[in-house]
């Protein structure tokens, strides 16, 4: 059984605004990336909700997800990941972390990356999307990181236990930028409504 951790409890202070909600081609930025898991071949959904969580859940389409919300969202990322984490159903074998802000990943790349996991490579643990060698998201933990995740502090997300494990982290090559890509700032949201206007 594969999950994915949906972070979406964030105050969005360097947008300006709730960016969960902004538009993006006809659907809110978060509705985007949630759709793209639940398409995709993930078992279980968790979207993890804080900031103006009422508001941004009665916006949302979660169809089988499953809403937790995070009380203590300002003290940073890793908190919202651990209440996901408690979420979890106990039948599962790897989660994802899942960004909410980045609108373009489709369900292929997840499908990917649960391929690769089920390949059953023993000292893959990690496996990271890479476009053209560059590393990014959506990351697949195996479950054996479950009891590591809850001693991770403030707003780091995993990085911290991707670098404490190199030698378990494998790269999974996909064929889209959009690994790399989030909507921080208003100019990242401008820049990204003015691609998808030129048609890139």
């Amino acid at each position: 059984m594969i999950s994915a951790i949906i972070l979406a409890a964030g105050e969005s202070k360097r947008m300006g605004q709730a960016k969960q909600l902004l538009g993006i081609g006809g659907k809110a930025l978060l509705q985007q990336a949630l759709d793209a898991v639940l398409d995709s071949d993930v078992d279980e959904v968790i979207l993890v909700l804080g900031h103006e969580a009422e508001g941004i859940r009665s916006a949302m389409d979660v169809r089988r997800a499953r809403v937790v919300v995070n009380p203590d969202y300002a003290r940073g990322m890793s908190t919202s990941i651990q209440e996901g984490l408690k979420a979890l159903d106990k039948r599962s074998a790897a989660f994802f972390i899942v960004l909410g802000d980045q609108p373009e990943i489709r369900p292929a790349v997840y499908n990917r990356l649960i391929r690769e996991f089920r390949r059953g490579r023993p000292s893959a643990g990690i496996l990271l999307p890479a476009y053209q060698g560059k590393k990014g998201h959506p990351a697949l933990f195996s479950i054996k990181y479950l009891a590591e995740s809850f001693k991770i502090t403030g707003d780091v997300g995993f990085r911290e236990i991707v670098q404490k494990h190199p030698e378990e982290v494998l790269l999974v090559d996909v064929d889209t930028a959009a690994i790399l890509a989030d909507l921080d700032t208003p100019e990242d949201y401008r820049e990204y409504l003015q691609k998808k206007s030129e048609g890139k």
